[in-house]
């Protein structure tokens, strides 16, 4: 922004007079109001013309302090952006197995994969553990896999250290498909991997993850192919399963 004229004009205040200024943003002059003078000093056009001058020197530099924000802005927007749209398939995530090591999901390309959030003592549990073993059992040497993530956002259903999910899960139900460490998948704290799972396929009533045992089938090359209610049992995915083996 750049100051290119002002003049004065008499002010309401009695003793006082505003100088009008125009001001140059971009190709476009707008007016401005500089600060009232004293009436007496009106009539000392050196001195306007100083308090005009650093006035104007003040409005070039928020003009380009503003222009610094918007660009600082827009570069964290850009940032935001990339960040969230670099990841276009499941297999650009890295995550942790429930013994704390870091896997690589690019392990699972040309699988078929049902993602789980699953919990120990929710009423959903004995169902959807006995059922996900036995897909996975049936169907593991065409290319198919369980991935579970234990979440406790819900009831408080998945108390247990990792250690604990894991001997319920092997133990009890003798699963063999991997489990990974605990994961937050809703709120502000989801873990990257949900945030994608989310965002390729809505529910009904949003994005967000209603229950345990929510599911995500995943296609050969990584792209989330459909969704399921919590309430939709593994043996009722199975039909799906087989048309992307």
């Amino acid at each position: 922004m750049a100051l290119v004229s002002a003049s004065l004009v008499p002010s309401s205040r009695g003793a006082l007079v505003s100088t009008s200024a125009t001001a140059v943003s971009g190709s476009r002059p707008r007016k401005v109001w500089l600060p009232h003078f004293p009436r007496a000093a009106a009539s000392n056009p050196a001195l306007v013309a100083s308090k005009s001058s650093v006035f104007g020197r003040r409005l070039a530099l928020g003009a380009v302090g503003a222009g610094v924000a918007a660009q600082i802005a827009w570069g964290a927007g850009k940032a935001f952006a990339s960040t969230a749209t670099k990841e276009k398939s499941i297999h650009d995530f890295t995550v942790k197995n429930i013994d704390g090591k870091d896997i690589d999901l690019s392990t699972y390309k040309g699988k078929v994969l049902l993602v789980v959030n699953i919990a120990s003592q929710c009423g959903l549990t004995s169902g959807n553990y006995k059922e996900l073993v036995e897909v996975h059992k049936k169907y593991k040497d065409q290319g198919f896999e369980v991935l579970a993530f234990p979440c406790n956002q819900f009831g408080g259903q998945e108390p247990g250290s990792n250690e604990e999910i894991k001997q319920f899960a092997c133990t009890r139900y003798k699963a063999e498909f991997p489990i990974f460490d605990k994961v937050d998948v809703n709120g502000p704290s989801t873990a990257p991997v949900y945030q994608f799972l989310k965002s390729s396929k809505g529910g009904l009533l949003g994005d967000s993850i209603k229950w345990n045992f929510g599911k995500f089938l995943v296609n050969k090359d990584g792209q989330v192919v459909e969704r399921y209610a919590p309430t939709t049992s593994p043996f009722q995915i199975e039909g799906d399963i087989k048309k992307l083996l």
